[in-house]
């Protein structure tokens, strides 16, 4: 689908809506969590988004540096960036075309975390899912595999998009790297007091 803006490309991967009273205005998007894979092939200004948190991880391309209400901030590969969706964000590119990584979630209906997993030979890695959770893992290199403890598991192309719902856990194997984003309802801290989407990079 086209930038609001026309500026680029976006893919989706997976949304959702949370089964409680919203606005009219707070639909118009159709989602309250939504994962997509953007192409950005040259510079310019990122769409408003009000009353929306992002997380935007490079996946492809050698950086980015985002102006994001006057404060510059670099982007490189594979580290997550979080910024609000109502800031005045531009995007210079460091050298070249870059493809991203996007969770955008509505603030105080959903809060997101991101987090980037090296899996390797040595062992399994195991990411966890809680009750009210959805996990996506997104392969972000080849080499991921992905199945139950005993089984040899279902290879992953490069962005291929693991779902699973509720309490659990996704197992996943090989040689490569893989961002890991936990969806939940509400804000981060359960609190209520709608905080923020977050960026770890392990």
């Amino acid at each position: 689908m086209p930038w609001r803006n026309g500026g680029g490309l976006t893919r989706e991967v997976a949304s959702g809506l949370v089964h409680v009273p919203a606005s009219g205005e707070e639909l118009a998007d159709g989602f309250d969590w939504r994962v997509s894979v953007a192409d950005v092939d040259a510079d310019g200004p990122f769409s408003p988004f009000a009353g929306v948190d992002r997380v935007i991880t490079l996946v492809e391309g050698e950086g980015m540096l985002l102006t994001v209400d006057g404060a510059p901030h670099q982007v490189g590969p594979l580290r997550p960036f979080a910024f609000s969706g109502d800031a005045v964000t531009d995007c210079r590119l460091v050298a070249g075309a870059v493809r991203n990584v996007n969770v955008m979630t509505r603030r105080g209906r959903a809060w997101a975390d991101v987090r980037i997993v090296t899996v390797d030979t040595a062992e399994t890695v195991e990411p966890a899912c809680a009750p009210g959770e959805t996990l996506l893992a997104v392969a972000v290199t080849e080499g991921i595999s992905v199945g139950g403890p005993d089984g040899p598991g279902t290879a992953l192309g490069r962005l291929d998009c693991v779902r699973h719902e509720g309490p659990g856990a996704l197992t996943l194997r090989g040689d490569g790297t893989v961002a890991a984003i936990r969806i939940r309802i509400g804000c981060g801290c359960g609190c209520g007091c709608g905080s923020g989407s977050g960026a770890t990079d392990l």
